[in-house]
């Protein structure tokens, strides 16, 4: 039986017991992109769960019991930046990682001065992610 704090080959270490229990919401239009970020929580310890538009991930009513959120910018209909609106309104402080291939200055300046944690530009290092949510986590 693998301990909870069990260390991989290169010495990271997997903190199962404290993070299995935190959702990671993962919203993109790209069902590979999605497939491929759950896959990659999973394989960290984490549990993940997909969505294929903003309005989605609101309909299932887990945006008050996910821990963190990884989201596109650019999608149809709502656009990550406009679902960080509508949860500030909604007063739901869940911490927001964007990733987006067609970021600009303006759209980083915007994300993080409404309290995103980080914008990743696609294509993103998978470890830095991984980093970055585990310290989203922790807020």
């Amino acid at each position: 039986m693998d301990s909870p704090n069990e260390r991989r080959p290169g010495g990271t270490r997997i903190e199962r017991s404290r993070e299995t229990s935190k959702l990671i919401a993962i919203i993109d239009d790209d069902e590979a992109m999605q497939d491929s970020l759950r896959d990659l929580m999973e394989a960290a310890g984490l549990v993940a769960r997909c969505f294929g538009s903003a309005e989605d991930f609101l309909a299932s009513g887990l945006h008050r019991q996910a821990a963190c959120l990884i989201t596109d910018i650019l999608m149809p209909k709502m656009s990550g930046l406009q679902l960080q609106a509508r949860l500030k309104d909604e007063e739901c402080d869940i911490p927001i990682i964007f990733i987006t291939a067609f970021g600009d200055a303006g759209m980083r300046i915007q994300a993080m001065r409404e309290g995103a944690v980080e914008l990743l530009a696609k294509p993103f290092d998978h470890q830095l992610l991984l980093k970055t949510v585990r310290a989203a986590l922790d807020m």
